[in-house]
């Protein structure tokens, strides 16, 4: 993930307490009523980086985006922007400028002119407006549409016209309301990595609202998964995916296979989970503190079970056996629901490595088939 990459490449600023974040919300709670949209949340984005707000509707995460921009502002709370307090500072200066997800592009202006209105508004001369332009219509690739007007543009075009208008101004900070979800599932996998080159190449900090785990795991150094007006946890995709710090975030991002159980026995290095669901104990290696008779939950992500026509040879631990009860075909890999003896069903994902000369999956349906698993493969929720 090239997100990723670029944050270790600064090592990481979030970790080195002598970083001075660019931008700091501080207790910041907004409320319509006695409804409480954002409840009392702090973060801390570091300039430079592509930071993705996530989570599903109504959890605050386009409120929260729209009192940075200043669109709303606290009911309580600071937003420092730049080590100056940004709380009551109006839209039209603050040093940030805001992508909507409609675009708002003026139907009846041509590309150039939807891209110079903010630099007309500015009252800068004629001449930097043009260059200025002309500059952002290069580095997105529409010099040669900047006559056109909207409608003739197909979406992602029109996506391109609406961040170099946000772009031109030079803003310090770029808050992007879902960008692409108009557009289609090809497009939009094309775009993201589009954002972040220019992201890269312009060095600016991005604030990404978005419902979309997928497109969140590939723009973003970091994310912060939301719901109800709070922050459920803040990390690197990599840290959301492989180590959620609660069942809620685990489900929320990508697939996974929940088992309620009793703490049995652990030591410094593993936990035995007894799950009376499956009749048998999980091993998995130490991830959260938990004490012995404690209730918990053991996470398992689809791609790290292992599916297999016999029994594994060399162990018994975290081994179930099934029969197949339905397949997804998907290409590049194969989702398995396998129907465990208590009529549990346990989902699988294995990649198509090779092509099969009869068109067979790697099991069918009604095989019995076994599963295991790596005690380092499963994580432990106390929460």
């Amino acid at each position: 993930m090239k997100g990723e990459a670029v944050a270790s490449s600064v090592n990481r600023p979030w970790l080195d307490p002598g970083q001075t974040p660019f931008i700091k919300i501080q207790g910041v709670t907004k409320s319509f009523g006695p409804f409480v949209a954002v409840d009392n949340v702090d973060l801390d984005i570091y300039q430079g980086e592509l930071f993705a707000l996530l989570g599903g509707s109504g959890c605050g995460k386009t409120t929260l985006l729209r009192m940075m921009a200043g669109f709303e502002t606290p009911t309580s709370g600071r937003i420092v922007i730049d080590g100056i307090d940004m709380t009551d500072v109006p839209p039209y200066e603050r040093p940030v400028n805001m992508m909507f997800q409609s675009y708002a592009l003026f139907p009846h202006m041509t590309v150039e002119k939807n891209v110079a209105y903010g630099l007309k508004r500015d009252g800068l001369p004629k001449g930097e407006i043009d260059e200025r332009v002309d500059a952002m219509l290069s580095m997105v690739e529409l010099s040669s549409l900047s006559k056109r007007k909207p409608h003739q543009l197909s979406g992602g075009q029109r996506q391109r016209v609406a961040l170099a208008r946000s772009l031109v101004k030079k803003p310090k900070v770029l808050l992007l309301d879902e960008p692409l979800g108009a557009l289609d599932k090809r497009l939009r996998e094309q775009t993201q990595y589009e954002l972040m080159d220019l992201q890269d190449r312009l060095g600016i900090t991005f604030v990404v609202v978005t419902h979309d785990q997928e497109e969140a795991m590939t723009l973003s150094t970091r994310i912060a998964v939301m719901d109800a007006g709070s922050f459920m946890q803040i990390g690197t995709p990599t840290e959301i995916y492989e180590y959620p710090e609660s069942r809620l975030v685990a489900d929320f991002i990508g697939s996974t296979n929940m088992f309620e159980g009793i703490v049995h026995q652990q030591d410094e290095e593993h936990v035995i989970v007894k799950v009376a669901e499956l009749d048998a104990d999980i091993m998995i290696e130490h991830s959260a503190a938990a004490a012995d008779g404690s209730k918990v939950w053991v996470a398992v992500r689809p791609e790290k079970i292992i599916l297999s026509p016999s029994e594994p040879l060399n162990t018994d631990i975290n081994v179930l056996r099934g029969v197949v009860d339905d397949i997804g075909y998907f290409g590049n890999s194969s989702t398995y629901r396998i129907r465990l003896e208590n009529d549990l069903i346990v989902q699988v994902t294995h990649p198509n490595q090779s092509r099969p000369r009869d068109a067979r999956h790697v099991a069918e349906w009604e095989d019995v088939v076994y599963l295991s698993w790596e005690p380092s493969s499963g994580v432990v929720l106390n929460k």
